[in-house]
């Protein structure tokens, strides 16, 4: 892989306090702008607040944009919205600047830069940052690391699954202790070309099977089901929805972690997944975010 310039972006950003508001106004931009030219997205804060973030790939028409916000979200939350330019630079280079290996247990996740810095007796992730979301250093795939390294002690799950796989970190930390078949999907289609090449940079791609896919929808889940492990590091809501789907992949005893959320969102999520037969193991906190060790005892 080699780094490039990404050349300078104009952005909007503006925080809003409910999450039906946060994903009306990006229902309405997403319809209402050229998919082309601008890029989108929404995400939680800690507080609870969703920041919603727009980048143009030209200046954009400020006041078409607060119309719009306003027509979704009214005029008080149109009026805070900033607006700004990102200079060009290299930002995989600048990613890396000032990022050190982070351990979870027997694993430490760590850029091209540090591979000397891996102790012999630990299991070395290979992770270049800004390809995509999840290089070690988030609370929720540090959590999920510690919570698999803590499984790992007393099992070896054969049939395993990383669900959101993002750069594909679960996945390789998985391949690498167990030496077995471990299938990765994400909706983003990017996301698995990524977990891909990490796989293959880490030693473990004829053992990572990286798909593109929505939920439980491809074929290959059912091929490869049931599982004695699945790692799921997304988001609260698709975690709640997907209880009943996972369940019915999961084999007897299957071991199940969960992360992404915020410490308000747990009992939620924890409910969804007793409704399933799953019980809570373990629960483990990160710079504000919480993840699960759930099994299966159907």
């Amino acid at each position: 892989m080699t780094n490039a310039v990404t050349p300078a972006t104009s952005r909007a950003a503006f925080a809003i306090g409910e999450e039906q508001i946060a994903r009306r106004v990006v229902d309405l931009l997403t319809e209402s702008l050229d998919d082309g030219e601008t890029a989108i997205a929404a995400f939680e804060r800690s507080d609870g607040r969703w920041v919603v973030a727009l980048h143009f790939a030209a200046p954009p028409d400020e006041e078409r944009i607060r119309t719009l916000v306003a027509l979704a979200a009214g005029d008080d939350i149109a009026q805070t919205i900033a607006f700004d330019t990102i200079a060009a630079r290299d930002w995989v280079e600048a990613s890396l600047e000032g990022l050190v290996p982070v351990a979870a247990g027997r694993f430490i996740v760590h850029g091209r830069h540090d591979r000397a810095r891996v102790p012999p007796n630990k299991l070395g992730i290979e992770i270049e940052a800004a390809l995509a979301f999840g290089t070690g250093h988030h609370g929720t795939t540090r959590g999920c690391l510690l919570l698999l390294d803590h499984v790992l002690r007393s099992k070896m799950p054969r049939r395993v699954l990383d669900l959101g796989a993002g750069t594909g970190v679960l996945a390789i930390a998985a391949a690498k202790a167990l030496r077995r078949n471990v299938l990765a999907s994400d909706i983003d289609p990017r996301s698995t070309i990524v977990a891909r090449e990490n796989a293959v940079l880490n030693g473990v791609g004829n053992l990572v099977w990286s798909i593109c896919a929505t939920g439980f929808s491809a074929p290959l889940f059912r091929a490869r089901a049931p599982f004695d492990l699945v790692l799921a590091n997304i988001l609260a809501n698709p975690l709640r929805q997907m209880a009943p789907a996972m369940a019915t992949h999961l084999a007897p005893e299957a071991m199940v972690i969960l992360s992404g959320l915020l410490p308000h969102q747990t009992r939620s999520v924890i409910a969804a997944y007793r409704a399933q037969g799953l019980v809570l193991i373990r629960q483990m906190r990160i710079d504000g975010w919480c993840s699960l060790l759930m099994q299966n005892l159907r």
